[in-house]
C-alpha cells in the first residue's frame, strides 16, 4: 500500500518518498516540504474558497475579488507570499525529479507510483498555474482593478473547450498534489508515525483531495452554467482562443 512506505534509507524497493538526504540537501528538502503547505498550500486553500463566491453568482465573486484586491501592497504580499514561494517550490521539485529513479516499470509497487504521480501531477499543476495566472492577471483585462469584469473573463475562457479541459486537468492534479503533499509532509517531519498513523492520515488526506475536486468542479459548473456576463476580450485574448 501506498501509506506504509518505509523511510529507511535502506529500503531497496524502489524511491522512498520519505527519504530526507543530508547536509544542505536536507535543509533545501525540508524547506520545499514546507514551503509546499506554507505559503504554497494556504494559498490553493484561498483560491479555491475564493473561486467557490461563484456559485453564488457574480456578483458575490465580484465582491470577492474586489475584497481580495483591497489589501496594502498586494503586489508584494503576491511576490513574496505566492510566487516566489511557488517558484522555489516547483523548480526544486524538478531538480528533485531529475536526481530521483522511481522505477515503475520495473518495481510496479504503490510506493513508486504514489511518487512518480505527485512528480506528474506537480508539473501539470505548475503549467497550469502558470497559464492560468497569465490570462486572467497579465493579459487582457486587469480584473483587480475591474472586479465586475472578472466573472465574464473566466467565463470567457471556459466556453473555450480545450481551455476547459485544462482547468478540469488542472484542478485534479492541483488537488491530487497537494492533499498526497499533506501525507508526504506528516511523514516527513515525524508527525505520523508508523503506520497505522500513516494509513490513517492517508484517508484523510485522499478525502481532502476529493472535496477539493468536488469544489473546483462545482465552481467551473457555476461558471459554465451561468448566463453570459458582459465582458469584451481585447485582440491578443480573442487571438489566443481560436482554437475551441
Amino acid at each position: 500500500m501506498a501509506l506504509t512506505v518505509s523511510s529507511s534509507p535502506t529500503s531497496a524497493k524502489g524511491i522512498a518518498p520519505l527519504r530526507a538526504g543530508q547536509g544542505h540537501s536536507f535543509l533545501l528538502r525540508r524547506l520545499h516540504s514546507l514551503t509546499g503547505i506554507i505559503p504554497v498550500g494556504l494559498f490553493l486553500i484561498e483560491h479555491f474558497f475564493s473561486n467557490a463566491f461563484a456559485t453564488r453568482g457574480p456578483g458575490a465573486y465580484a465582491k470577492q475579488v474586489e475584497f481580495l484586491s483591497s489589501f496594502p501592497f498586494v503586489v508584494g504580499l503576491e511576490l513574496f507570499g505566492i510566487w516566489l514561494p511557488i517558484l522555489y517550490h516547483s523548480l526544486y521539485g524538478f531538480y528533485i525529479w531529475y536526481q530521483g529513479e522511481s522505477n515503475v516499470a520495473e518495481y510496479p509497487w504503490a510506493g513508486n507510483w504514489m511518487y512518480s504521480s505527485q512528480r506528474w501531477t506537480g508539473a501539470i499543476a505548475f503549467f497550469y498555474m502558470g497559464w492560468h495566472t497569465w490570462h486572467l492577471r497579465f493579459s487582457g483585462t486587469h480584473v483587480l482593478s475591474y472586479p465586475d469584469l472578472a466573472f465574464g473573463k473566466v467565463q470567457h475562457e471556459l466556453v473555450v473547450t480545450w481551455a476547459f479541459l485544462f482547468y478540469v486537468v488542472g484542478i485534479v492534479c492541483a488537488s491530487w498534489h497537494f492533499a498526497y503533499g499533506l501525507w508526504l509532509f506528516a511523514a516527513k517531519w515525524g508527525i505520523t508515525q508508523g503506520p497505522v498513523a500513516r494509513r490513517r492520515w492517508g484517508y484523510v488526506c485522499a478525502a481532502i483531495a476529493v472535496l477539493f475536486i468536488a469544489t473546483g468542479f462545482v465552481t467551473l459548473y457555476s461558471f459554465r452554467s451561468t448566463p453570459r456576463q458582459p465582458y469584451r476580450p481585447t485582440a491578443g485574448e480573442a487571438d489566443s482562443y481560436t482554437m475551441r
